[in-house]
């Protein structure tokens, strides 16, 4: 029984190292804007803004990623329309790769959609949309492994999609903030597990 315990803490241990945190906190070191909106840290959260162009902007990574499993918390302030892309690149503010959908309540946060490709891919039951958390923070999941890209809100599974061309990819983590002005939304714990 002894035995056994030691393996099991030292593989949940294994797990808890593994992950990276990809937000310190302070500033947007590991990040690169693109656009014209605001990305600032504000009381140690990372948040984005309209700015007066009200287009897309996006924060990108500096890594690429293959196969992960990706943790963020979210809080929509205002309109809360946005997004976490992956396996994803960029030229000034056209992204191509994939998105997890954030986005206000009954708007299919959690869905996949593919950027200036096939559009949405898959898009969460309305049922499941009830664990949006509207003005509060909410823990999102994205786990891309091979060709199977499953994501969680809240510890609730939203989709799972297995598609080739997303698993054939690799690229670059960003968040996004979508056009149209008025949009605000806090981020926290970004923390990214190579697998």
């Amino acid at each position: 029984m002894k035995k056994l315990l030691t393996i099991m803490l030292v593989g949940f241990c294994s797990i808890t190292f593994a992950q990276k945190s990809m937000f310190n906190g302070k500033d947007l070191s590991g990040w690169k804007v693109h656009g014209t909106e605001k990305w600032y840290v504000e009381n140690g959260e990372l948040v984005c803004e309209s700015g007066p162009d009200k287009q897309y902007g996006y924060l990108v990574s500096d890594g690429k990623f293959k196969d992960f499993e990706l943790k963020l918390e979210f809080k929509q302030e205002s309109n809360g329309n946005s997004g976490v892309f992956f396996h994803c690149s960029i030229d000034g503010t056209t992204i191509a790769g994939w998105q997890a959908e954030v986005a206000p309540k009954d708007k299919h946060t959690g869905g996949i959609y593919e950027s200036y490709g096939r559009g949405w891919l898959i898009k969460p039951d309305a049922e499941k949309q009830k664990a949006l958390k509207e003005g509060e923070w909410n823990e999102m999941v994205v786990r891309m492994k091979g060709n199977t890209v499953t994501t969680w809100l809240n510890g609730q599974q939203m989709v799972e999609l297995t598609d080739e061309k997303i698993g054939a990819g690799d690229g670059k983590i960003a968040l996004q903030i979508h056009d149209g002005g008025g949009v605000k939304v806090r981020w926290r714990n970004i923390r990214i597990q190579e697998l």
